[in-house]
């Protein structure tokens, strides 16, 4: 995981809207995820991409914006 501050963290989840089902993966097209902030460059990624590519993107990301755990939610029929 990324480190981040509070501050941070509330400014980036504030500004960024939540990824849609229009939102796709830069690797595979798959839905994305995840969305990682490299100075002004946007990278998106599906769960599987993110997390395969997180320990280096760390290294260089200025924001990580994580919504995988949506992948858990259950939704009443």
């Amino acid at each position: 995981m990324v480190p981040t501050t509070a501050e941070t963290t509330a400014v980036s989840e504030r500004e960024l809207p939540q990824l849609t089902a229009n939102d796709r993966c830069d690797q595979c097209g798959a839905q994305a995820y995840i969305r990682v902030t490299i100075g002004d460059s946007e990278l998106l990624f599906c769960a599987h991409h993110g997390r395969r590519n997180q320990e280096k993107l760390q290294l260089v990301a200025t924001s990580w914006h994580d919504e995988s755990d949506r992948l858990l939610e259950t939704h009443a029929v």
